[in-house]
């Protein structure tokens, strides 16, 4: 069975795959800005996602393919043109909005071009999701009292579920 990757996608769905693996992690920050540390520690969690992913001998090889591409300048700057395009000018309610829009976009990329890798690249952005939302504590005091995952942050959970057309 030949290999999903770059060459499966055009320019634009591939730039697209890029995007949600940041939106993934966006979606939920934007859901409960949980001040500086709390970002820092969550954008900081969505990059420890990949770190493993590369890692594991095992993993997706379309997963593969796009964490490789996060390796090159090239493909960190697409995926940061593309994020600015999107996101500029936008309040957080925006930003989750437009996160959840683009994960749903590259959800249905995924099942439309590459249906063997499909489930295992949208569960993997929803790991990447859920990282996030577990890496700071909401709520409390400079993180003391607060709780994990917040309503907030489950409810944006679920909807990025539905948007992968994942079972919740």
């Amino acid at each position: 069975m030949p290999m999903t990757d770059k060459s499966n996608f055009t320019p634009d769905e591939w730039k697209l795959l890029l995007e949600s693996v940041t939106m993934a992690g966006i979606a939920i920050t934007a859901a409960e800005p949980s001040g500086l540390w709390g970002v820092l520690k969550e954008s900081f969690a969505g990059g420890t996602m990949l770190a493993q992913a590369k890692m594991d001998p095992n993993a997706n090889p379309l997963i593969k393919a796009v964490i490789a591409e996060f390796d090159t300048a090239q493909g960190r700057s697409a995926a940061r043109d593309g994020l600015k395009e999107k996101l500029a000018g936008s309040k957080p309610a925006d930003i989750k909005a437009k996160s959840i829009e683009t994960l749903r976009q590259a959800g249905a990329v995924v099942d439309a071009k590459a249906p063997g890798d499909a489930a295992a690249f949208k569960g993997w952005l929803r790991q990447i999701s859920q990282h996030v939302a577990e890496a700071a504590k909401e709520g409390g005091f400079l993180g003391i009292g607060g709780v994990a995952v917040s309503d907030k942050e489950k409810a944006t959970l679920t909807e990025i579920s539905s948007a992968l057309k994942l079972a919740a």
